[in-house]
Order: C-alpha cells, then structure tokens, then sequence
C-alpha cells in the first residue's frame, strides 16, 4: 500500500508540475493574443492555442484533483489500521 502510495505521490507532483508550467504558458498566450489585437493584427491562430492550452491545463488540474482525492482515500483507509496496530482505539 506504501509503494501504491507512493506512486500517486509521485504522479501528483508531476501533475503539480504540469500544472505550474500550464498556468505560465495560458498566461503567456494570452499576453501574445492582446498583443496581437493592440497592433491591429488577427489574433484567430493564437486565440485557438490559447484555447488548447487552457483545456490541457484544465485536464492537468482535474488529474491532480484525482489523485489527490485518491490519496485523501488511501490514508483515511489506512488511518483505523494504522490505530489498531497502535493500540489506539476510536
């Protein structure tokens, strides 16, 4: 159970990852987009990748809030055993 736990530990910070270099990039394209329409130019391609970009980052945060919920689950089914093999009781 420790190695599953581990795995998703691992996969949530790569998720935490993707998410940080999303965010920088949606921010960035956007900064292009308004750029590109304060210089009179068509902003339609831009506008189309900054659209794919904010759906990857929205698939990446609703992976980590997967695997976050799934480690949330693993340790509160872990917890009682954990207890009981402490001695400690509810």
């Amino acid at each position: 159970m420790a190695e599953d736990r581990a795995v998703v530990e691992r996969h949530l910070a790569q998720a935490e990852a993707a998410i940080n270099e999303g965010t920088r990039h949606v921010q960035r394209q956007r900064e292009i987009v308004a750029s590109l329409q304060v210089d009179g130019h068509n902003p339609r391609q831009a506008e189309e990748l900054l659209a794919i970009f904010e759906e990857t980052l929205a698939s990446h945060i609703e992976g980590r809030n997967r695997l976050r919920k799934e480690l949330d689950e693993a340790r509160d089914a872990e917890s009682p055993r954990t207890r009981s093999r402490q001695g400690i009781s509810e």
